[in-house]
Formats: structure tokens, sequence, C-alpha cells
């Protein structure tokens, strides 16, 4: 435990990449997004408005997966740190990151919602969609998605630091294929429309349920491969 500790206090060297860039982006798309809804309030505009800039330090999550790897790992190698204690450590360290982020954007949804959107009638953290269920699906929604995102990036970086630009190449043509299989089964099958009838009614806890699967198989393939990945 002790050196899956150092693991994380490793990668904390650089504090910015896991704290202080995603909350720069956060506050930045917050900012941008009030000033955007006070233009249209100024000009008479009226009815709810909507902002989905809470999803932007998200997104730079699929990019520290690969950064939390690239940048570490051969040093992580060097220092005689095993390839099993890198990646709790590193994965520990992320989850912590995510589960603070994740409470974060719960509160601010309440604090949202007690100043009606900011005093312009905004959703910005509290989306109807998420804050209409209990607080613990709200947190685990973030929380999920956060860690499913890390772990695309995570992953990724794995194979490329087992296979290679070859792997990467291969991963992606495979990848490309399944896709197109998928859109051509549900094309000559005709099942589109029932394709969006049923992903309309899915909820908030059923996509943190099937996220939350879906990131453990992606965790787990990326701990299989990383054991075989050299710096």
């Amino acid at each position: 435990m002790n050196r899956v500790i150092k693991v994380a206090r490793m990668q904390l060297i650089n504090k910015g990449t896991f704290i202080g860039i995603p909350l720069i982006i956060l506050g930045a798309s917050f900012l941008f997004t009030l000033a955007i809804w006070w233009l249209v309030r100024r000009n008479g505009g009226d009815g709810a408005m909507y902002g989905g800039g809470a999803q932007a330090p998200m997104w730079y999550f699929l990019a520290l997966g690969i950064q939390s790897l690239t940048l570490t790992f051969p040093f992580s190698m060097a220092m005689s740190i095993s390839r099993r204690t890198f990646y709790l450590g590193t994965v520990a360290l992320f989850s912590v990151c995510a589960l603070a982020l994740s409470v974060f954007y719960y509160l601010m949804g309440l604090l949202e919602v007690a100043t009606d959107g900011w005093g312009m009638g905004g959703q910005f953290f509290a989306l109807q969609w998420i804050a209409e269920n209990n607080w613990l699906v709200q947190i685990l929604f973030y929380f999920v998605l956060m860690v499913l995102l890390f772990m695309i990036g995570f992953l990724a970086a794995t194979i490329y630091m087992r296979w290679r630009t070859t792997g990467m190449v291969a991963f992606f043509i495979c990848l490309g294929v399944l896709v197109l299989g998928i859109i051509a089964l549900f094309t000559f099958t005709n099942a589109w429309g029932e394709f969006w009838s049923w992903a309309l009614t899915w909820t908030a806890a059923g996509v943190t349920l099937w996220g939350g699967i879906v990131a453990l198989l992606m965790a787990g393939g990326s701990y299989l491969t990383l054991r075989k990945a050299t710096a």
C-alpha cells in the first residue's frame, strides 16, 4: 500500500495535470456560459437556458488517461516500480480526484437550484435529466462518466505502450470495422427506429450502471495489457 501511495504522489508532482487544469477548464466554461446567458437576458430572451459546459473538464480526462501513462510510466520503470503498483496508484489517484469533482458538481447543482439558475433561470450543473435523481445517483453518474473517459484514454495508451504504432493502427481498424458492422446490421434490419426508442428510455441510473460495467471491462483490459508493456 505504501508503494501505491508513492505512485500517486509521483503522479502529483505536477498537480496542475490532475487538479489545476480540470478546475481551470470548468471555471472558464462556467464563466463563459454565465456571460452568454446574461447577454441573452439583456436582449429580451426568456425561458429556461441550458449549458453543456460542465462536461468540458470530463473530456480532458480522456487526454489525462493517456498522459498519466505515457509521461510517467517510463520513469516508474526506471525506479523499479512494478506495473501492478503503478496501475493501482494511478487509478486510485484518479478515482479520488473524480469522486471529489463529482461531489463538487452535486453541491454546485444544489446551489444552482437554490439561486434559480444563478438568477437567470439557467441549468449548468443541475441539468434536469440528472438533477431529478437522488444525490447518490447524481454523484455516481458524474463519477462513472469521468472514470469511463479516463479509462478510454488509459487503455489506448497501454495499447500503444505494448504494441506501439502497429498496435494502434490495428486497434482503430478493428474498431472501425466493428462500428461499420453494427451500423450495417441496424440498417439492413431496419432497427434504427427501435434503437432510438429504446435509447430515449434510458435514465441517469441506467447509464451509470452500464457505464460502470464498461469502465470495469476497460480497467481490466488496460491492466492485462500494461503487464506486458515496455517503457
